[in-house]
């Protein structure tokens, strides 16, 4: 059922265009691997509409993401015939030095099945910092 409901989320969100690149925000990419979800839900403690993206001014924020992935093999009382098990990670990134008209990315995975790890980065690639994990579940 979750995949489901995750792939109908997918869809849904592919179906509406991204708005243009204003020069004077900043764009934050996210990418998440193929059958992984990376969706924004907050800037700055601010529910976001469209959590596929982030524009916004210049400066320091703090994203607060949401990423999904699934963990083959969960077994466990509720599926004794370890089916995969979908993971939910609610990350923290937070960055002083947002500069207008650059874009950025948050690239995110698994780790050791139940965590995750996510970087920020620049277009280039660098890396300019690393997300706190707040929590990770089967939730």
């Amino acid at each position: 059922m979750r995949a489901v409901i995750v792939s109908l989320l997918l869809l849904t969100g592919c179906a509406t265009p991204l708005p243009a690149v204003d020069p004077q925000q900043v764009w934050i990419d996210l990418r998440p691997e193929p059958g992984q979800v990376l969706m924004a839900d907050e800037l700055d403690r601010r529910d976001l509409r469209d959590g596929r993206y982030f524009q916004m001014a210049p400066g320091a924020h703090e994203l607060l993401l949401r990423y999904q992935f699934e963990r083959p093999g969960g077994g466990g009382l509720s599926d004794p015939g370890g089916g995969p098990e979908w993971i939910t990670c609610q990350l923290r990134v937070t960055y002083e030095h947002f500069a207008a008209g650059q874009r950025y990315r948050i690239d995110a995975r698994p780790i050791a099945g139940y965590r995750a790890q996510a970087w920020l980065r620049d277009a280039q690639g660098q890396v300019l910092g690393r997300a706190q994990v707040l929590r990770c579940g089967s939730y």
